[in-house]
């Protein structure tokens, strides 16, 4: 039973389509897994309710609202591009 729901804004799933295949199929499962824990082991908290997953070369950005129970991703990108 997945206890968040997560949410991709339309920017970040243009980013995502911007991935070659293999990337973007990682990353898919990655981003669903943030359904069942939206903290998974490895998971760097940026600020207060930001985080961050690495999968390869790439990064999730995403915001953790407990309240609602959502997960929103809002980027997606190379890790030498994403915090820019």
């Amino acid at each position: 039973m997945d206890a968040y729901r997560v949410l991709i804004k339309p920017s970040a799933v243009k980013e995502l389509e911007a991935i070659p295949k293999e990337g973007r199929n990682r990353i898919s499962r990655r981003i669903g897994g943030l359904a069942a824990n939206p903290r998974p082991p490895g998971c760097e908290k940026l600020s207060e309710d930001k985080y961050r997953v690495r999968q390869g070369d790439y990064r999730v950005i995403f915001l953790v609202n407990d309240e609602s129970p959502e997960v929103i991703v809002f980027k997606i990108g190379h890790g030498r591009e994403v915090y820019q």
